[in-house]
């Protein structure tokens, strides 16, 4: 009895290479998908990855290579011929109309004609079947980021894609939510759809993909079953050498209170937002007190109260015993508040400026602008400063923002704020997307800031972050935020219960001694 050939690969790339001006992107890269296998892509940022998967996507054109579908070869001119193949893509940086509700976004993923209250019916079912609360009658800009991923996520479902690139689809995630993702990656993989998989959390390549291509500097250097690998060994892999580990300072008595929120109550600023409900903390000096909790439950509303882009009563908000809740930001950075906003492009920095203008963003001062006068000398001078100081891998001070990897950018930002020299930092997912390198270097800075008597406030969905840096966490669930817990007494799983509208405070306490 004759053999039946094998099924050839869903997806095959061969000598694939991009060139951006002197920059070679894609060296040679060559990659195979079957059928139903979830397939690992990793690398630091600025590997080729999203280049890579922009390809693929048809987002652009490769200079040289081949792409094959299913056995035979294919063009892949734009988005729309990737979908009409079944190609589906949820990309890091969100690619939505700000003004369209969730229900028209999709619908113009889809290219679809079905009326929009079918559309959204359909959309309500998959959220509910996958555990994505997204409400279709939102317009996009009243969501979170990790709401906007949802809504991207859904779309790619909606589409019944047969190859599903996912790039970190679990940064906004509660433990169980991400459980309940990988079960459903899971069943479509079974069900024969392919997945390409991209994210800087190793452990969980691990626990998910079959297979995992490894790329430095534009170029595959290895390729593995991550199952066999651990997670060091991958992170080897991806920077060719040794992972530098975050250093904790010795333990030390933590100061004075330095932020004070005292029952800070707050209507949301838009129809959809989440209203703050008696919020209370104290962050104290030389402490990093982190905040978890799933995207769109107040976390926007109260980073807005606290960096002073919302104005409360004054004395609801206190800096070092000063009330500033009436102060705008501006005043409030002039008495050493400092702020990383969790979007990267648009917030933290200007794509089209170079990062010495970008520098000066927040750094407006006597330093850069003496009697009113902008001195270009220092200006640069302190772009050149963080570029060395925080290892940012940028073309020089001239380079455009957009020209930099999403980990290099965010180490610009996160440098910008803490080179200020604050007393108190508020960091919002401050390794959001950024490769394990950069996560290290980022999160040894927020740790030295605050060993040097600074106060630093870190909110993230990234439970594993929190409980690698934070002294204290508490959990923001339906603008209501839970007592703060040394690390040492609460658990990732009662922390996430938490984050999910479960279990109380005493459970967080409780779940780590049981």
């Amino acid at each position: 009895m004759s053999m039946l050939p094998p099924a050839p690969p869903r997806l095959a790339l061969t000598g694939i290479v991009k060139r951006y001006g002197g920059v070679l992107a894609n060296d040679g890269i060559a990659l195979r998908v079957a059928p139903g296998e979830i397939h690992a892509l990793i690398g630091e940022n600025g590997a080729g990855k999203s280049t890579l998967m922009k390809i693929v996507y048809g987002v652009v054109a490769p200079d040289a290579g081949e792409i094959t579908w299913d056995g035979r070869p294919v063009a892949i001119a734009d988005p729309n011929a990737a979908r009409r193949l079944g190609i589906g893509m949820v990309f890091q940086h969100f690619s939505l109309f700000e003004s369209l509700t969730v229900t028209e976004n999709i619908a113009l993923g889809l290219g679809s004609a079905r009326p929009l209250p079918a559309l959204a019916a359909e959309i309500r079912q998959v959220a509910a079947c996958y555990g994505l609360a997204v409400d279709p009658g939102r317009p996009i800009h009243h969501l979170s980021v990790g709401e906007r991923q949802r809504v991207e996520i859904l779309r790619c479902l909606l589409q019944r894609p047969r190859l599903l690139i996912l790039d970190e689809p679990t940064s906004v995630l509660t433990p169980q939510e991400v459980t309940g993702l990988f079960g459903m990656l899971r069943r479509l993989a079974a069900s024969g759809c392919s997945i390409l998989y991209i994210s800087h959390k190793l452990e969980e390549i691990r626990g998910l993909c079959d297979a995992a291509t490894v790329l430095r500097a534009g170029r595959v250097v290895a390729r593995c079953d991550p199952r066999a690998e651990t997670a060091e060994a991958l992170a080897e892999m991806m920077i060719g050498g040794r992972v530098a580990h975050t250093t904790r300072p010795p333990p030390r008595q933590s100061g004075p209170p330095c932020l004070v929120v005292d029952r800070l109550s707050l209507p949301p600023a838009e129809p959809f937002g989440t209203a703050l409900r008696d919020v209370t903390l104290e962050l104290r000096a030389g402490e990093i007190l982190g905040i978890a909790g799933v995207a769109g439950n107040g976390q926007t509303e109260l980073l807005a109260a606290l960096a002073g882009e919302r104005r409360v009563a004054p004395a609801r908000i206190a800096l070092e015993g000063r009330p500033i809740g009436g102060l705008g930001p501006a005043p409030r950075r002039a008495l050493g508040l400092t702020f990383i906003p969790e979007e990267r492009l648009g917030r933290g920095a200007v794509a089209g400026y170079s990062l010495a203008e970008n520098a000066l963003l927040t750094r407006l001062d006597a330093r850069t602008a003496p009697h009113g006068l902008l001195d270009r000398r220092a200006i640069r001078a302190l772009a050149a400063r963080l570029i060395v100081r925080f290892g940012v891998r940028a073309a020089g001070v001239a380079a455009k923002g957009r020209s930099l990897s999403g980990g290099n950018m965010q180490k610009f930002i996160v440098g910008r704020e803490i080179d200020a020299g604050p007393r108190v930092l508020l960091a919002a997912h401050p390794t959001w997307g950024v490769d394990i390198g950069a996560a290290v270097a980022i999160h040894q800075a927020l740790l030295d800031l605050a060993a040097a008597g600074a106060g630093v406030l870190v909110v993230s969905e990234d439970l594993d972050e929190l409980l690698a840096i934070a002294d204290r966490i508490a959990v923001l669930a339906g603008g209501r935020l839970s007592p703060p817990r040394p690390v040492g007494e609460t658990s990732i799983e009662a922390i996430g219960l938490l984050m999910g509208g479960q279990g109380t405070a005493r459970g967080m306490a409780d779940a780590a001694t049981a």
